[in-house]
């Protein structure tokens, strides 16, 4: 009973509302990405790189401190709380969303299972030889959800919700594994105490779940004072702190649905009856009566979703553009065509544009034909198609691994413009399949959730 009141608490998310900020967040990005493109590009790229990676900010208490770049406070700081607000999505998906049972989740999760492995084989096969390059095999793996979600709304109603429901889906799950990539591959050396520290807090975080603190700036504190902090200093990367502060993040409200009703009703028919003093102002007993009403809507809301609905527009808005235009501008230098057919850039490229809508197909239609899953309602073939080629759109988590991956700035360069290029191959050709008018079937044979289409 607990469970089924959890989890219809949770589903009181809006996919619509969801699926139409990420859009307008992707159009944000898309236009702060071609202002750092021509900004570095331009005669001032050394005011580009002088803003972001040599001013220098921070803070210290005593002898304690922490001061670097304004580059490096984005991808380790802000980027964390993206992180942070991926996880309670993550979290919210697998408890009453499309990831919240086997049947539910085993297209997109598949589909971003095969969009994970084919781009990385394609990638590792073409830069196997070289032992520096092959560390960026993880670059091809992600699906940036802004950028996909922002062009697939150009298209408006030739596609219908459903489309857009496995495109997230499959992009969270996809996340998901990119976040155990960063977490196991992409650490060099690690700190036994400071892990062991930050396993301390996170346990004080579970205990306090399971005791009934509902205080979100309970959890922000020890959250971000004690595990940030802790894995900041471990060697594992801090985003990942972000991630498993958000799993202990209650989903149960105060009070349940039925008792927030009643209640509710109490206190309306109190109101009711409350005689007016024919003023602008409230009566006293009527002012009571109202914060009453807050107090109790405040305690029907879960602690994760007010905070994911809070933080969303923050990180919509505000963080992944300044990730994006503190990221993406990569000046070049050399020939343009000398980078794209680097091998690194080979393979993020072959990986991104063409592993993606490989793994991303084959691996719908293998677990279909099995009849594992089916496709969504007024979902067709072509379609997937055309979302495997948009999902090719690794972006923010590309760039992020490529900034991982590499230690050199010129083959940070090299993957940089072809993360860049593999978004404009990917968003044309991804537009162009979803864009095309489908030819008329009589009803008898329009596919429906149990009969896919060719």
């Amino acid at each position: 009973m607990k469970d089924r009141e959890q989890n219809k608490a949770v589903s009181g998310f809006n996919i619509s509302h969801f699926v139409r900020e990420e859009s307008l967040a992707g159009f944000l990005l898309i236009l702060v990405t071609v202002i750092a493109m021509i900004w570095a590009n331009s005669r001032w790229h050394d005011l580009y790189h002088y803003i972001w990676h040599e001013i220098e900010v921070g803070f210290s208490f005593g002898s304690f401190g922490i001061k670097t770049s304004l580059h490096h406070w984005i991808n380790d700081g802000l980027m964390a709380l993206f992180f942070f607000t991926l996880g309670l999505e993550i979290k919210r998906e697998m408890l009453s969303g499309e990831l919240a049972s086997v049947r539910k989740a085993a297209l997109p999760v598949f589909a971003a299972l095969g969009g994970m492995l084919v781009p990385a084989s394609i990638y590792a096969v073409i830069n196997y030889d070289d032992p520096v390059n092959i560390r960026g095999w993880g670059i091809p793996m992600a699906t940036d959800i802004a950028f996909a979600l922002g062009l697939l709304s150009l298209l408006g109603n030739r596609v219908n919700i459903n489309l857009k429901i496995f495109l997230t889906a499959l992009a969270i799950a996809d996340d998901l594994g990119a976040i155990m990539i960063i977490a196991v591959f992409y650490t060099e050396s690690i700190n036994l105490m400071e892990l062991l520290n930050a396993g301390i807090f996170l346990s004080v975080l579970i205990i306090a779940n399971r005791l009934g603190v509902r205080r979100t700036t309970f959890y922000a504190l020890v959250g971000g004072l004690g595990v940030w902090m802790s894995f900041l200093y471990s060697g594992i990367h801090a985003t990942i702190a972000g991630v498993l502060i958000a799993m202990t993040i209650p989903v149960r409200a105060r009070v349940n649905e039925r008792t927030f009703i009643r209640k509710l009703c109490i206190l309306l028919d109190k109101f009711r009856k409350v005689e007016s003093n024919d003023s602008a102002l409230l009566t006293q007993q009527q002012a009571h009566l109202i914060n009453d009403i807050e107090k109790l809507s405040q305690d029907a809301h879960t602690p994760l979703q007010k905070l994911e609905h809070a933080l969303h527009p923050v990180i919509s808005y505000l963080v992944l553009p300044l990730f994006a235009i503190s990221n993406a501008g990569v000046h070049v230098e050399s020939n343009i065509f000398s980078l794209v057919f680097h091998p690194v850039a080979v393979g993020i490229i072959a990986g991104l544009l063409l592993g993606k809508f490989i793994g991303v197909a084959l691996f719908s239609r293998i677990i279909v034909r099995l009849k594992w899953a089916s496709l969504p309602t007024g979902v067709t073939w072509r379609q997937i198609y055309g979302v495997g080629f948009l999902a090719g759109i690794g972006f923010t988590m590309s760039i992020f691994i490529t900034d991982l991956a590499f230690l050199s700035d010129q083959t940070e360069e090299i993957a940089k413009v072809a993360i860049l290029t593999d978004a404009i191959l990917a968003a044309v050709i991804g537009m162009i399949i979803l864009g095309i008018k489908p030819r008329f079937r009589p009803p008898s044979q329009q596919p429906g959730p149990d009969r896919p289409s060719g």
